[in-house]
């Protein structure tokens, strides 16, 4: 699938290639050689490290497309089963980094996100290039502890957090919570060959009652993040069907358990303009066994729900359909009824408000219409339909005391 064309957007590259073409993987690629492939293009081509190349940004756009569709289950599904097409009917929604921004742009980005627009951000090459090669420092941070700290925008706090055997079979948690709401990413890196550190997660914060907070849990068996950024896509673009939606964020997590040794976790500030306050806890699951249970539980039933609504979703389109057809055919008919019934009170009233009568014989031959009204005939003594005198004579019991009657 090289087909090329025309994309809409101005975070779309100008020609479409065959994203895994351009990412330089086979189309058999588990997600994690695709996210190694696309983190050392994005350093490589990223404009702040080619300021005197130009193509350099055109490369960097096409890698971040070609990531945004190979990265995601659904669009991959989608890119494998039908091509660009089958992305152009669902619509894509792409990544932004604030460090490339510019100050205009990112307060219009700023505004849109206070409004409830999502905004999904990318991590600064910055930072990434600082964790691959190895040049980050590395607070420690015990299990059963906690830190707090203020990050700047688009800028790491690095933390290692080193587990037992005992721990790494209980699980471990990870999270952080900002009570003064501030934006930030979760991150969880992996020891690269060279010494460096390689990003493997990221979980964006989310507002929870009166803080913002983000976690991340290796409980040893398949573990599943929410992509809120879907539910909000799906509600902007069929707010009828958004409902069947909602649990197509639920993604799972690439990394499920941990072994024993230090794994470094870092908070990114994604504040748009001010730095991010937080606290980052780390703790083993042992002691929330129950609820360990019961996210499994929960889960599981949550995906099979899943299943069954894509199902539901293509029986309701029908009905729906079909009840939209016997509504409109309720309307046509009762018009029609309407009509008819309006035409016979119009026959009805012919009849009623007025008649035709033929002349005796020798009067002519033509008949004369007239109506109701007309064919009242007066009382006796000409007076008025309703018997009231309209004569202008006095009357006092019913004596005539007109003068002239009495000289008669």
């Amino acid at each position: 699938m090289s087909s090329s064309g025309k994309m809409e957007g101005p975070s779309a590259p100008a020609v479409r290639r065959d994203p895994y073409e351009v990412l330089s993987v086979p189309r058999d690629s588990s997600d994690q050689e695709i996210k190694s492939a696309y983190r050392k293009l994005a350093l490589k081509y990223h404009p702040d490290k080619n300021a005197s190349n130009p193509e350099a940004s055109e490369l960097f756009k096409e890698v971040a497309y070609s990531y945004s569709i190979l990265s995601d289950p659904e669009k991959r599904r989608q890119y494998d089963t039908a091509g660009f097409e089958a992305l152009e009917n669902e619509g894509m929604d792409m990544e932004i980094d604030l460090s490339n921004l510019g100050t205009v742009n990112t307060m219009f980005a700023a505004l849109f996100s206070k409004l409830g627009v999502p905004i999904k951000t990318t991590i600064s090459p910055t930072v990434l290039e600082e964790a691959m090669n190895g040049t980050v420092t590395v607070r420690p941070l015990p299990v059963g502890t906690s830190a707090t700290g203020k990050v700047d925008k688009q800028c790491a706090h690095f933390f290692g957090v080193t587990i037992s055997e005992e721990q790494a079979h209980s699980g471990i948690v990870v999270r952080v919570t900002s009570p003064a709401q501030s934006k930030f990413k979760l991150l969880y890196f992996e020891q690269e060959v060279n010494g460096g550190y390689g990003l493997a997660l990221q979980e964006d914060s989310q507002k929870t009652g009166k803080v913002t907070s983000a976690g991340m849990y290796f409980l040893h068996f398949q573990v599943y993040r929410m992509d809120s950024t879907v539910n909000a896509l799906a509600m902007a673009k069929d707010p009828e069907a958004a409902f069947f939606k909602r649990l197509e964020g639920l993604q799972p997590c690439e990394v499920s358990a941990l072994k024993p040794g230090t794994h470094i976790f870092a908070v990114y500030g994604d504040n748009f303009f001010k730095p991010a306050s937080y606290i980052i806890e780390a703790m083993c699951a042992k002691s929330y066994e129950d609820t360990t249970e019961r996210l499994k539980e929960i889960e599981s039933k949550i995906l099979a729900k899943r299943n069954d609504l894509r199902q539901f979703e293509t029986e309701y389109r029908k009905a729906l359909a079909r009840f939209q057809e016997v509504t409109n055919r309720y309307t046509q008919e009762r018009e029609a009824v309407d009509d008819m019934l309006r035409e016979r009170d119009n026959i009805h009233c012919s009849f009623t408000t007025e008649r035709t009568l033929v002349n005796p014989v020798g009067a002519g031959s033509s008949s004369s219409r007239y109506t109701v009204e007309q064919s009242i005939p007066e009382s006796p003594e000409n007076g008025s339909v309703d018997g009231t005198d309209k004569s202008g004579k006095k009357k006092w019991f019913n004596l005539n005391l007109n003068r002239s009657d009495k000289k008669a």
